[in-house]
């Protein structure tokens, strides 16, 4: 039993060693293997290192020169991308960011000059339109002082029209009094003839009496010599009865004379004074035609006067419209002014940019429309592995300058 047991042991012992020699063999191969392994896994590290490096940091460090170049305002120069991968992409989207960046400066390089040359010929229409804005200012100045005074003058003439319509007014109240004095004077010049030819006829009357009695005085004289002596005191009678009749004769012969004359001189005055009558109706028309044509000139004046009055007031709005227009042409000459210096300056700023003389003629809008069909065509963008043991330092990264004022 116990030899048995011995000879199980030794067995088992002698197992375990073979087991131990296998293991031991099998150790060492696995260490070649791992040290083997490792070796070629270092090498295909430095590979791995050395190829990325060549083919990522150096298209990296070509992007970083070129967006340098571009911060710096040089455009000039084109982005040419090396290889189709994520790097590569970048490039090209650089390249279309130069180009874009390229047609948009020189659009606003145009758009500047544009801009600088309108507002010289608005900064220089601003003050030629000032100057002749102050020169109408002026001129209405003058003219609204003429018309003040044309407005004095005016004024005075309807005051003179006015005082003649009521001087006219007054002569025609005058002249009709007159012409009534003159109608009177007819009416009692032919009253005076009237009674003057009436007289005329008394005197006639008269006259006959005194023939007649004449007549009966000389039948009275010739019956007396007839009687004699008793017809002496009758025939004395009968003579002055003669007598008296002959001076009475004489008398009224005279009185008829006399009237004749005052009758004749009476219708002669008769005459004139109808004359002056018609004359004084005459003047009344004539100033009552006076009368009218003074008021007709005085509510001309009148009229003429409210309307010098509106344009004195046209003339004022006038003139402080254009002193308004004259202070906005001013302001307007400042802002084009400004507006010429800003764009002076724009030009400056965008002279800083350096551009290739292909594609400083181009539009802008070109890379804008070239770049999103460009972009859509380009992958998305998957995380790039991290190699910080090849990576640059910070010192040397990519850092872009301030930006242009």
């Amino acid at each position: 039993m116990n030899r048995l047991l011995r000879e199980s042991f030794v067995a088992t012992m002698a197992d375990a060693e073979s087991s131990v020699q296998e293991n031991r063999a099998q150790h060492r191969w696995m260490v070649t293997v791992v040290g083997v392994s490792t070796g070629l896994c270092v090498l295909l590290g430095v590979a791995i290192a050395f190829f990325t490096g060549r083919g990522i940091l150096r298209p990296v460090g070509e992007a970083k020169a070129s967006a340098l170049r571009i911060a710096g305002g040089d455009l000039t120069q084109p982005i040419t991308a090396r290889s189709g991968d994520e790097v590569g992409q970048l490039v090209e989207a650089l390249e279309l960011m130069r180009r874009a960046l390229s047609g948009s400066v020189a659009d606003i390089r145009q758009a500047a000059e544009r801009v600088r040359s309108g507002a010289s010929r608005i900064e220089q229409g601003s003050g030629d339109l000032a100057s002749r804005t102050e020169e109408q200012a002026a001129s209405l100045e003058e003219s609204a002082s003429s018309m003040e005074e044309f407005t004095a003058t005016v004024q005075q003439n309807a005051q003179g029209a006015n005082e003649a319509s009521k001087l006219a007014r007054s002569t025609s109240d005058v002249a009709a009094r007159g012409g009534e004095a003159v109608r009177g004077v007819v009416t009692t010049m032919q009253g005076i003839h009237t009674a003057s030819t009436r007289i005329g006829d008394i005197i006639g009357v008269i006259d006959g009496i005194a023939f007649q009695t004449n007549i009966l005085a000389l039948n009275a004289a010739v019956e007396a010599a007839r009687a004699g002596e008793q017809g002496r005191g009758f025939a004395v009678v009968a003579s002055e009865v003669r007598s008296l009749a002959q001076r009475s004769a004489e008398a009224a012969k005279e009185i008829k004379a006399l009237i004749q004359d005052a009758t004749g001189r009476v219708d002669g005055g008769v005459r004139q004074v109808e004359e002056a009558g018609r004359t004084m109706d005459e003047i009344v028309g004539s100033v009552k035609k006076v009368n009218a044509l003074v008021a007709e000139i005085a509510h001309a004046s009148a009229e003429q006067l409210a309307g010098i009055e509106q344009v004195n007031r046209a003339i004022a709005q006038m003139d402080g419209t254009t002193q308004s227009n004259a202070a906005l042409v001013q302001q307007a000459a400042e802002s084009a002014q400004a507006m010429a210096g800003e764009a002076a300056n724009l030009v400056d700023t965008v002279a800083r940019f350096r551009l290739a003389d292909a594609e400083s003629a181009q539009p802008a809008r070109v890379g804008q429309q070239e770049q999103p069909a460009r972009l859509q065509e380009l992958p998305r963008r998957r995380r790039m592995p991290r190699f910080a043991a090849t990576m640059p330092p910070d010192s040397e990264m990519l850092s872009l300058p301030a930006p242009l004022n």
